[in-house]
């Protein structure tokens, strides 16, 4: 009877300790600062103009999360722009306080960047099969990459909260039909934070900190509270 018992107990620590090994590994569905591109689609004041499904301030909160959050992680950032030069205007300071290259935004007529043969090669050569969208607006030019990107074996995130529509309508159906087609949706603090996944990683730890202290709102004001009053 003894063995038996201790070829139980033996096989419920095997599986314990399967159980706890699996449990540390993160799920490849989560982004992290290598593993995807991130293409901010015409963050421009005449596409800003007509935005109804999200307050613009606080639009440009979650596009300096966003912005501010790729740079601190390194992620390989593509701008885009749409017409700036004769009808969209420059980009957000949000972006372009980060981004400071300008010339280095990728200007187009398409209101499918996937079209531009330019957009789609600089992304192609980044060699990510992840890749993360926000931008204006969500019903044209955010759904039309997205589904693009699809067809050729990407899996697409989309930042829907750094994603500005003409109306409510137009935004949360533009969300539905890239859900319905295998979009992931995400928001700015999440991308943020999935990134930094671990308050232990000290080399990032002070810039989110920071970041969110500048555009994260509540929460950020939570933290100042903490780092000051609780000194921690």
């Amino acid at each position: 009877m003894e063995k038996p018992i201790k070829s139980i107990v033996a096989l419920m620590a095997a599986c314990l300790f399967s159980i706890s090994g699996f449990a540390q590994k993160p799920s490849p569905k989560l982004l992290t600062p290598t593993n995807h591109t991130l293409v901010l689609i015409d963050f421009e004041g005449q596409m800003a103009f007509a935005v109804k499904n999200i307050d613009l301030e606080n639009l440009r909160q979650n596009v300096g999360l966003v912005s501010g959050g790729s740079k601190i992680f390194n992620v390989p950032t593509i701008v885009t722009t749409v017409s700036e030069k004769s009808f969209s205007g420059p980009v957000f300071p949000e972006v372009s306080e980060v981004y400071t290259d300008t010339e280095a935004y990728m200007d187009r007529t398409t209101m499918n960047a996937w079209e531009d043969v330019k957009v789609h090669d600089v992304i192609v050569a980044k060699g990510k099969k992840k890749i993360v969208l926000a931008g204006l607006w969500t019903e044209v030019c955010i759904v039309d990459p997205a589904l693009s990107a699809l067809i050729e074996d990407y899996e697409v995130y989309v930042i829907t909260d750094a994603c500005g529509g003409v109306s409510d309508e137009a935004h949360r159906v533009a969300i539905q039909r890239m859900i319905q087609a295998g979009v992931q949706p995400i928001t700015a603090t999440q991308y943020v934070l999935e990134l930094q996944r671990d308050w232990a990683r000290s080399e990032t730890y002070a810039a989110v900190t920071a970041l969110f202290k500048k555009y994260g709102g509540a929460y950020g004001l939570g933290i100042q509270y903490a780092h000051d009053m609780l000194k921690h």
